[in-house]
């Protein structure tokens, strides 16, 4: 089975709402939404990954960001490993650079349904946050 590291970013505006980012492709989970980021390349950080990322996602320049929370997720036909960040500053405004929908979201109101799988820990542990 294929295992992936990937680093993620939860970027958090100073309203305290979340991006989330729709999912394209023609995979499994197109049309769901998540936490932008992505693979993690042999011999990077995931820190480095993650301002990668989001560079080419989204067009911002990381400025601020911490480790949140690690987790492992199996899906039928791959295993994750994610390192997710929470990003609190950042140059220029977030764009959807791939062409996928962006969303501002309150963190009470993150629908866990509409989110991978692997992000459904993230959205209990940002709730108990705030």
């Amino acid at each position: 089975m294929n295992h992936y590291d990937v680093a993620a970013g939860i970027l958090c505006d100073s309203e305290g709402r979340i991006l989330i980012a729709e999912r394209l492709g023609d995979g499994p989970f197109h049309g769901m939404w998540e936490f932008p980021g992505g693979k993690i390349a042999a011999g990077e950080s995931s820190q480095c990954a993650l301002s990668r990322e989001l560079a080419e996602e989204l067009g911002i320049e990381v400025t601020a960001c911490s480790s949140f929370m690690n987790l492992r997720h199996e899906y039928d036909d791959r295993v994750v490993t994610i390192e997710f960040f929470i990003v609190t500053d950042w140059n220029s405004d977030p764009i959807g650079r791939e062409g996928q929908a962006l969303r501002w979201v309150p963190p009470e109101t993150l629908d866990a349904d509409e989110l991978l799988p692997a992000d459904m820990p993230v959205v209990e542990a940002l709730r108990r946050r705030h």
